[in-house]
């Protein structure tokens, strides 16, 4: 009986080697054919390999996953690699194989592999339905950025948006600033701030995006220039008078 196959496709090149690590422990007869970066190369790796499963990410570069799902519907057995919830009950509660979160972890990749090993036996699924469930949430609204791939000296981890106190411009990158910890990443704030939920963060000046549950209060000066104090960190956050009006209810 010869090994079951999969190809991975994740735009990430550290969460991508990362799933294919994980794989290997919890699953060490699966072979990874082929890794993809973006929808094109994951199709066309679909076409060449033809493998038993698909770790589909579903926001990927060129063409979607949902797109790449659509070309390998009852072909092989998709799993649905995601940041956003919404997509991934979606996903799991209509009947598509499963679906793994990221950042991942070891326990939910467990219940994945699982999975995949009892319904090997089975006719991959016909995704249409799911594909146009999804299609359609994708349409309904704007998901909001959930974690960061940040930087801190040789080491790059996942910081979730919530452990997030703020993001500061820095020339040429953006500090990811938590409570213990000050990382950096390569997008710009302009981006963040269109990416980001602006329930939770509030632009208070044009380099500084705060997470308002990291807020303390706020300060005056003799100027009437006003300071952001936070729970978590001794420094201070200028507010430019651009801003100074999200400020009038505390």
């Amino acid at each position: 009986m010869r090994a079951p196959t999969a190809v991975i496709a994740e735009d990430e090149p550290i969460l991508r080697r990362e799933l294919r690590a994980r794989l290997a422990e919890l699953w060490p007869e699966l072979a990874v054919s082929a890794e993809a970066a973006d929808g094109l190369e994951a199709t066309r790796a679909f076409a060449a390999h033809e493998p038993d499963v698909l770790f589909l990410d579903i926001q990927m570069p060129g063409m979607t996953g949902l797109e790449v799902a659509r070309v390998a519907s009852g072909k092989c057995h998709v799993v649905f690699v995601t940041a956003f919830d919404r997509y991934a009950v979606a996903a799991f509660e209509r009947g598509a194989v499963d679906y793994v979160m990221k950042p991942f972890t070891s326990a939910r990749l467990a219940e994945t592999v699982a999975r995949l090993k009892e319904r090997m036996r089975e006719r991959p699924a016909n995704l249409d339905g799911i594909l146009s469930l999804l299609a359609a949430k994708a349409a309904d609204g704007k998901e909001h950025l959930r974690w960061v791939m940040a930087s801190q000296g040789n080491t790059t981890s996942v910081i979730t948006v919530d452990q997030i106190c703020y993001f500061r411009a820095d020339s040429k990158y953006t500090m990811v600033v938590t409570a213990d910890r000050e990382a950096v990443i390569r997008r710009p704030i302009k981006e963040l701030a269109d990416a980001v939920d602006p329930n939770v963060f509030w632009q208070i000046h044009r380099s500084t995006l705060v997470n308002i549950n990291a807020v303390a209060g706020v300060t005056r000066d003799f100027r009437g220039h006003l300071s952001v104090r936070l729970k978590e960190r001794k420094e201070t956050l200028q507010v430019s008078e651009s801003y100074v009006h999200l400020f009038k209810q505390m």
